[in-house]
């Protein structure tokens, strides 16, 4: 493949790309730890927290605990859709993914 044809490969997967950001901002992803709820975005940015259970408000380190546990359980399904979604960008490019690749 020539210089211009890479290019414009190039300059397909960088659109590509760009719209699965826009559709990964608009996915919420949920994850719930002992009263506590947190929401992040497909980009992994985090949205929301959520207290469902007030009586953890009485234990700090509890709700702490919490807090941290229902974020990191929720930035990892947030990891996997995104890089599910990366995936069908990526796998159109031989060498960039699990598409076919050149014989």
């Amino acid at each position: 493949m020539g210089m211009l044809g890479q290019l414009g490969d190039m300059y397909k997967l960088q659109k590509q790309a760009k719209k699965i950001k826009k559709e990964l901002s608009k996915i919420h992803v949920y994850a719930e730890s002992d009263g506590v709820k947190v929401t992040v975005s497909g980009e992994q940015e985090l949205i929301a927290v959520e207290i469902v259970d007030e009586a953890i408000l009485s234990d700090k380190k509890h709700l702490e605990k919490a807090i941290l546990d229902a974020a990191n359980r929720a930035t990892k399904k947030a990891q996997q859709v995104s890089a599910e979604k990366m995936k069908t960008v990526m796998g159109g490019f031989p060498g960039m993914g699990s598409g076919p690749q050149p014989s």
